[in-house]
């Protein structure tokens, strides 16, 4: 079977994987100018297709071209795709600066989520058919191409049902809210959530999937001059209450609590002066779960909070957890169809997006660099 491999770099640890684009294995021979190479037989193969490669870490828009780009054959236990939609996330952005905590190998394609359809399978292929609708299993396959030969245990499937938009947006932001509500507080239908960042991608899986399960959220945003509209739009999701930082320094926060019990569970994707104000309100011996850091300021933890709440500090990274559970098929497989199930009721839906056609990759890159950008780019294959 034919497979690339790609290299790693993950805290000075090096990690070789199977994948499809984590890397070029550069041919130099027999190599055509308007054409990137996979594999070290790359060159004997017709069949391309169009991705967005980058060659050195650096500001994306600069970085990042549209090339042709090889493509192996399908081997015994692989599967050809079409890539249908893929997202611009953040990680996406930071991998190709240089700045996250995994790094493929260079030159290597943009992209760590999205959906793809089926339209070839290996002859030992037996979980996946022609028309299926799958999407990675982890990061670092690339996904800003037209099309890609996966290993078939490198991806999952997914009901095409669900609308285009939800399946590409599926595997990192709702898994990362699906898998901090359920893996660090026993929460049940009446307790309460408090998590910053609300209008983020995580932020608004949260609140579906929450109220999907009848727990509140308390969800603070920045102020802004467009508050009262974004207030409508997180109530509107599920939100039990929405309030600005500022709010949660002041008294009318008891007002709050009057109503909705004290949140088990606080979710922080900012770091600073905002987190520490979430350990505040937080029940005593509730978890803090870190996610992400936008503010880069660290965590700071009062005494307080640790002696008399005895508070958990936690962190928690989706592909970490993807990895450890890697050979658990029934952990992802149980999260994937319970996702899909709130999506298909109509509780679950994908974020604010922007379509963009891969051509018009630069206008997609440009704005998912901007600060407060309030929708997510999507490239469309």
């Amino acid at each position: 079977m034919w497979f690339v491999v790609y290299t790693v770099c993950l805290r000075r640890q090096t990690v070789r994987k199977r994948g499809f684009v984590g890397a070029f294995l550069q041919c130099k021979r027999h190599r055509d100018a308007n054409v990137s190479h996979f594999g070290h037989s790359a060159g004997r193969h017709a069949h391309t297709c169009q991705a967005l490669v980058y060659r050195n870490h650096g500001d994306p828009s600069r970085v990042v071209q549209l090339e042709d780009v090889a493509l192996p054959p399908t081997g015994a236990k692989d599967v050809l795709v079409k890539l249908l939609a893929a997202p611009v996330n953040p990680s996406d952005l930071n991998m190709i600066q240089g700045t996250y905590a995994i790094l493929p190998g260079l030159p290597a394609v943009g992209g760590n989520e999205g959906v793809a359809q089926v339209v070839e399978v290996g002859s030992q292929v037996e979980s996946l058919r022609t028309g299926d609708w799958v999407i990675p299993r982890d990061a670092g396959l690339g996904t800003w191409r037209t099309e890609a030969v996966l290993a078939e245990d490198d991806v999952i499937s997914l009901p095409n049902d669900i609308p285009l938009l939800a399946a590409a947006t599926l595997g990192v932001n709702p898994c990362t809210a699906f898998r901090m509500l359920s893996d660090f507080e026993e929460l049940k239908s009446g307790d309460s959530v408090i998590q910053n960042a609300a209008n983020s991608g995580v932020g608004q899986a949260v609140i579906q999937i929450a109220a999907a399960r009848g727990i509140n959220t308390i969800n603070v945003i920045r102020d802004r001059s467009d508050f009262a509209q974004l207030k409508e739009r997180l109530k509107a999701m599920g939100a039990s209450h929405v309030i600005n930082e500022e709010a949660l320094r002041r008294p009318e926060m008891k007002e709050l609590f009057k109503t909705c019990p004290k949140p088990k569970l606080a979710l922080n994707g900012v770091g600073g002066k905002s987190a520490t104000e979430l350990l505040r309100h937080l029940q005593v011996g509730g978890s803090m779960v870190t996610y992400g850091g936008m503010s880069k300021q660290p965590v700071t933890v009062p005494v307080s909070a640790l002696i008399f709440k005895d508070v958990k500090v936690r962190g928690f990274w989706v592909t970490q957890w993807k990895r450890d559970h890697a050979r658990d098929e029934s952990a992802f497989r149980a999260m994937m169809d319970e996702l899909c199930s709130v999506i298909q009721q109509g509780k679950l839906t994908a974020p604010a997006c922007t379509e963009v056609h891969l051509r018009d990759y630069q206008k997609a890159l440009d704005a998912a660099m901007q600060p407060f950008t309030s929708s997510k780019q999507v490239l469309l294959m």
